[in-house]
């Protein structure tokens, strides 16, 4: 680890602790070139899979892309921030949970379906009905009434 301070490549851990919550390594370190103190932090990092579009294209995960997805939905909505936030790791979780290298876009449209159905049923149909690409009204009178 190089020091922060005069940028010299050998440093000595002193101290090692685990956070509260048990996901990150806090570490005290110090540099044996200009004896200063500094705390670095340690997480794994785990691989979201690559996202398999209907035309075969492969991208990146982009979270950032599916909070907006959500919060268009979600628009005038009464749905605070934090249940947003918390659908969007539940989704995430279940995408790292599954272990797969990728996963088709379509996995991930029904993962946020069933979010917005629990968050809130406007949001959900509004955002059904672009998600499903609805042709008629009668695919969109079936949906409302599956609610």
């Amino acid at each position: 680890m190089r020091c922060p301070f005069c940028g010299h490549d050998d440093t000595l851990v002193v101290e090692t602790r685990a956070s509260d919550e048990g996901d990150t390594m806090r570490r005290r370190r110090r540099c044996t070139a200009c004896d200063k103190r500094f705390t670095t932090y340690e997480r794994a990092e785990i691989a979201m899979p690559a996202i398999v579009k209907r035309s075969g294209a492969r991208v990146e995960f982009d979270a950032a892309k599916l909070r907006a997805s959500m919060t268009l939905a979600l628009r005038k909505r009464q749905v605070s921030i934090e249940q947003v936030d918390g659908a969007l790791e539940r989704i995430e979780d279940q995408l790292r949970a599954s272990g797969l290298r990728e996963v088709p876009s379509t996995r991930i449209g029904e993962l946020v379906m069933r979010e917005l159905k629990k968050l809130d049923k406007v949001a959900y149909v509004r955002f059904a009905s672009v998600y499903r690409s609805f042709e008629d009204v009668d695919e969109f009178s079936r949906l409302i009434q599956e609610i």
